[in-house]
Order: structure tokens, then sequence, then C-alpha cells
């Protein structure tokens, strides 16, 4: 039988949201003001103030959390904010009003150790991976080996900072045919985003 996780979501707002209860009945509620009580839970989602005290806020609860990751939930979601969470230490950033099949699916991606954020951010953080890069990323390490020579050239791509509609254009298919190959290469590398393609292309993994 499967496990029921314990998610608890800390806000100043009362009820629960009914998409966070639609994604996870039987979640908790708690306050940011009841930080110096002791919780209990397996996944943390904690509701960013609209000022600029999130660090510090996922900082104090990231300690209450111990163990358990913690998902930043934004109503005004922007990839400046959305760094400086995942810098604070969240494993998640999502916009408060996700729905609730969204939900489940960032709380699949950080209970397996992985990190949620959205495209946005993604692309934005794989294009600073890729400059960053201390040599350019080519079709020499191992991962390669088990790559067809197409797939090898959409992830090359990919890890340079290129989107799907560029790649698309330099390889002359299209965006759906890049998105066919770069989902068999993240199976191959057991990966699971563009991210950790670009950290692994580039031997920063």
């Amino acid at each position: 039988m499967q496990k029921v996780l314990r998610h608890l979501f800390v806000t100043e707002e009362e009820p629960l949201r009914s998409n966070w209860v639609g994604a996870f009945p039987s979640a908790q509620l708690s306050h940011w003001s009841s930080s110096q009580q002791s919780f209990q839970a397996d996944l943390f989602w904690l509701v960013l103030p609209y000022d600029d005290g999130a660090g510090a806020l996922i900082d104090l609860w990231k300690k209450i959390a111990g163990p358990s990751p913690l998902v930043a939930l934004s109503d005004e979601p922007g990839d400046e904010e959305g760094i400086s969470v995942l810098q604070a230490g969240a494993s998640g950033y999502c916009n408060g009003y996700a729905s609730p099949e969204v939900l489940r699916q960032v709380a699949h991606t950080v209970e397996q150790g992985g990190v949620w954020v959205g495209q946005s951010l993604v692309q934005k953080l794989v294009s600073a991976v890729a400059r960053q890069a201390s040599t350019p990323a080519a079709a020499a390490g191992g991962w390669a080996k088990v790559l067809t020579e197409r797939e090898q050239a959409v992830a090359m791509a990919v890890a340079s900072g290129a989107s799907n509609k560029e790649i698309a254009g330099r390889l002359g298919i299209t965006e759906r045919t890049v998105k066919a190959h770069l989902s068999a290469a993240f199976e191959k590398l057991n990966v699971r985003d563009r991210l950790q393609l670009t950290l692994l292309i580039n031997g920063l993994s």
C-alpha cells in the first residue's frame, strides 16, 4: 500500500486554497508566525510574501523542515525571485495557483530528489551554465555513446543554451522532432530535464 505523504502549507491565509486541497486532500495549514513550533511533514509548501523577505523566510523554514524538501509558492512568479529562492535552499518554485495536477507533479519531482522550476527559468539556468562552462559541449564524453547522432546533436545544442526553436532551425527539423530526440536523450542518460542534461554534457555533474 502506497504511503500517504504529509503536506504542510505555510501561509498567512485561511483556509487552504481549493487547488491545494484538490492536490492533497489531507494537507495541513500553518502560519509563518508559527515558526517556533515543531512540525512533522514530508513536504513543506511555503507561500512567499510580497516583500523582499522570501530568502530569510525560506532559511528559517528550511531549518524547521530539516531533511524534508521545501517548495516555494509565489502568486506572481518571476525568474529573479525563482533564482533567489533556489539559492536560499528551496527544492522547487511554482505558482501558488497552479492546478492540482501540476502540484502533484511538483511533489513527485522534489520527493525523488529533483528540483522543480518553470520552463522560462530552466532556460535561463541552462544558458547561464553553458556560458560558465570551461569548455564547449562536445560529443566526447561517455554520455554520447548511448545516443544516436541526431540525439547527440540535439543534446549538445541544448547544452549550449539553445531553445527548441533554435535547434529546429539549425538542424532543419521540426520542434516536435526536437522534443522527441530530447525525450529519448533524457531517458537514455537518466536525467530529468534540460538543466541536468546541460550539467552532464559540460562535465559539471
